[in-house]
């Protein structure tokens, strides 16, 4: 019987899977990166730990509930930390895991692009509202 190493076992397991179907994690996890909470939190983290309140002050327009949520999820699925520091009150810390930081070049050129190429965005959805007025 012939061994495999570690880089073909992943391998293996990676062949899988396929995020086209239904059923597959992959689409999971594609559906969590895909959050607009979880691209800005993620590239909020980029600078390093912060206090959820520090997170909830720069997220403008995130709910207590859906940062929680978020974060909790996030934690799950191995892209950051949760450290818990005693003292009064407890300080909670988030901070991206290496697999989190992996995500952080695509979800930061994601941010990148949408803020770089929002007024093109902005003027075809304005072109394309107004002929739609139009008929």
């Amino acid at each position: 019987m012939a061994t495999t190493t570690a880089a073909q076992r992943r391998a293996a397991e990676r062949a899988g899977f396929d995020a086209y179907l239904a059923e597959c994690p992959a689409r999971q996890l594609l559906d969590r990166i895909g959050d607009k909470w979880v691209s800005l939190i993620v590239n909020a983290l980029a600078d390093g730990p912060q206090r959820y309140s520090d997170l909830r002050r720069r997220l403008a327009g995130v709910s207590e509930k859906m940062l929680t949520q978020t974060l909790r999820a996030l934690e799950r699925d191995g892209l950051l930390t949760r450290t818990v520091t005693a003292s009064v009150p407890a300080r909670v810390d988030y901070a991206l895991t290496p697999l989190g930081a992996g995500l952080l070049p695509l979800l930061r050129a994601i941010k990148d692009w949408a803020e770089e190429n929002m007024p093109e965005v902005l003027a075809h959805r304005a072109a394309h509202d107004g002929a739609a007025a139009a008929r």
